[in-house]
């Protein structure tokens, strides 16, 4: 099991630090959440807390970028989603500014604040935004990594993070290609799971070849830019496709995905595992495996998509 996701990406932004002394930190007073106080201790004059007031947390981010600096914005995915998105689109995007958007608590991890505080369309959000990236990690070690890959950027990003510990994944050869990390090869279905539903993904698979199902399965973090180019072999050899995504199924993951298979040759029998509307307070584990995001609902419509 990984560190949490927002711990491994606080002590990524302080090790960032001394090698970027163009990258500045804002928080919106949820530093200790978020993890961005080790960066702050560190280095104060790079930190800035601009309180509970997100739409003012990422106009000082923005006027920051316009001075040299690549300024890191890390608050609720919630709230920089929906009470940002006036400047996030219009000075950030608009301008192509280096700005990094790393949504903290995204998906149900909130989950013991409920719904109000649990980010399920976000990516959709963002990914409507022209000139944005959106990257969602499926462990720790990739939320690294789209830290690494956004500080090379000269435009915006959004990084999706998770609250909770995840289990790691194999560590991709190339994370910047934007491109699906193939996690287990087969050749009866294909699972593309997006962000920290690629875990339970490979624990599917592992049931399914249980039943002399061989499934293939990827993380596929980057929602925007989307490739379809190692999708798209496997798609051709099984000729199913499911998605997992930690999200609403309007405007996120799997409409990405539908978006690129309908411009293409592709016409694979497909299904999509999302949320389906507002969830509640509860154990995270408990509460996604209610909205559908377990090895077993994988299995289940895997299975279906077999039929």
């Amino acid at each position: 099991m990984s560190i949490a996701m927002r711990d491994a990406f606080g002590n990524k932004l302080l090790e960032l630090g001394a090698t970027h002394p163009e990258l500045v930190v804002l928080d919106a007073d949820v530093s200790s959440s978020t993890k961005s106080k080790v960066f702050g201790s560190k280095y104060p004059d790079r930190f800035f807390n601009v309180g509970v007031a997100e739409p003012n947390l990422a106009d000082v981010a923005n006027g920051l970028a316009t001075c040299g600096y690549h300024a890191v914005v890390n608050a609720f995915s919630i709230f920089l989603s929906l009470k940002s998105t006036d400047q996030i689109r219009n000075v950030s995007a608009y301008n192509n500014l280096p700005v990094i958007y790393a949504g903290a608590y995204g998906g149900l991890s909130d989950s013991f604040d409920g719904a109000s505080h649990q980010a399920i369309e976000d990516i959709a959000i963002m990914r409507s935004i022209p000139g944005m990236q959106v990257i969602v990690p499926s462990d720790s070690r990739q939320a690294e990594l789209a830290l690494e890959y956004a500080l090379t950027q000269k435009g915006p990003v959004y990084i999706r993070l998770n609250r909770n510990a995840m289990p790691d994944l194999p560590e991709p050869a190339d994370f910047g290609s934007a491109n699906a990390i193939l996690l287990r090869e087969g050749k009866d279905v294909t699972i593309a799971a997006n962000g920290i539903t690629a875990s339970f993904a490979v624990k599917a698979a592992e049931k399914l070849a249980e039943e002399g199902i061989d499934a293939e399965v990827f993380s596929v973090p980057f929602v925007k830019p989307l490739c379809m180019d190692v999708l798209g072999k496997s798609i051709r050899k099984t000729g199913k496709l499911l998605t997992v995504e930690e999200h609403v199924l309007d405007g996120g993951f799997a409409s990405a995905i539908c978006e690129k298979i309908m411009m293409s040759d592709l016409r694979p029998k497909f299904d999509a595992i999302a949320i389906k509307g507002f969830a509640e307070t509860g154990p995270y584990i408990d509460l996604l495996a209610k909205y559908g995001i377990s090895a077993e609902n994988i299995v289940a419509r895997a299975k279906a998509l077999m039929a």
